[in-house]
């Protein structure tokens, strides 16, 4: 049925060899490699440019929670893991199956933004706003937009889990196409994480 309204939602297009909505999700992750690069590039000019780094004194392990953001990174490993889980299970044809992977993905996401607000909090007590140093300002911009698309992800798969999931009665093959294109971007998000933990809180 979708290939009659839409077409290529499910078999690939003969020019890209990509359905369109994998082919556009690989467009729109493209756009953000380069607004992370380009974050990450500003970064390192901004850190070899510094004396000091934390410009306070001391190392960056010292001042943000190495056991909170290590917790953290394997939090949304393990989300990953759940997120392939989920869409093998669409592939094998387990809705049930599905649901319950896909929730432990929501779930894992929101356990990470739960950590995430304890240590905003804690720096906020102590005063440690964007406006306080250079250091700062890098943490709490690269961690809040990728907090952000944090959001953005339990949004979709939330969708999915509920409301988007009645497709599959309809349309199973496109309904498992959709959770492919979430778990891309959700393996994205992941793996802006892996880059951003050591880079803030080890070295």
């Amino acid at each position: 049925m979708s290939e009659t309204v839409i077409p290529y939602m499910v078999k690939p297009h003969p020019v890209t060899g990509l359905p369109n909505g994998k082919f556009g999700i690989w467009l729109f992750l493209s756009s953000e490699v380069m607004l992370f690069g380009a974050l990450f590039s500003s970064y390192v000019l901004i850190r070899i440019g510094m004396p000091h780094w934390p410009p306070e004194g001391g190392l960056s392990s010292e001042v943000l929670s190495v056991p909170w953001g290590t917790f953290n990174t394997a939090v949304l490993i393990t989300s990953s893991i759940t997120m392939v889980l989920a869409w093998a299970s669409c592939k094998m044809g387990s809705l049930p199956r599905f649901k319950r992977w896909m929730g432990a993905t929501v779930f894992l996401a929101l356990v990470f933004l739960v950590v995430k607000y304890f240590e905003y909090s804690d720096k906020f007590h102590h005063d440690h706003f964007p406006s306080h140093d250079n250091f700062f300002a890098v943490y709490f911009l690269l961690t809040g937009l990728h907090g952000l698309h944090i959001v953005g992800g339990i949004i979709v798969n939330t969708f999915l889990l509920t409301w988007g999931s009645r497709m599959w009665k309809t349309d199973p093959e496109h309904f498992t196409n959709r959770v492919e294109n979430a778990g891309l971007y959700w393996h994205f998000v992941d793996l802006v994480w892996i880059f951003l933990f050591p880079s803030l809180y080890l070295l």
